[in-house]
């Protein structure tokens, strides 16, 4: 009697082994599962992503004004009759990111670009 539990005690273990352990185990599936989870967020993260860049560029396409955005800060251009002017530290000869609250890099221009038309009443001297 005792070999008998013995021996089904051993086909028991053995059969599980497979559930567990095997090919299509739960250890694999639960592995698979984890899998799936991350690429589902990372597919999220990348739709959001082409959501906005989808958005800019119906900006692009649509606005004129998102391109002269896009040319001033990205490209430091300016338009016609309009002064240029810079703020340098007077220690170092760079930009002043201290005295300028437009930081380089955070989409705000370092410098500012002004039309250069003279106050009513007045002429441009030159």
């Amino acid at each position: 009697m005792r070999l008998i539990i013995l021996c089904l005690s051993f086909l028991l273990v053995l059969i599980q082994y497979p559930l567990w352990l095997g090919k299509g185990g739960w250890f694999k599936v639960w592995e698979l599962d984890r899998q799936v989870q991350q690429a589902h967020k990372k597919n999220d993260e990348l739709k959001e992503r082409n959501d906005k860049l989808a958005s800019e560029v119906d900006d692009l396409k649509q606005s004129k004004g998102a391109v002269e955005e896009r040319a001033r800060f990205e490209l430091g251009m300016i338009k016609q009759n309009e002064i240029f002017i810079q703020l340098l530290d007077g220690s170092s000869g760079k930009p002043a990111a201290a005295l300028n609250p437009y930081m380089p890099g955070s989409g705000q221009p370092n410098s500012v670009s002004v039309p250069a038309v003279a106050p009513a009443g007045r002429t441009a001297e030159r």
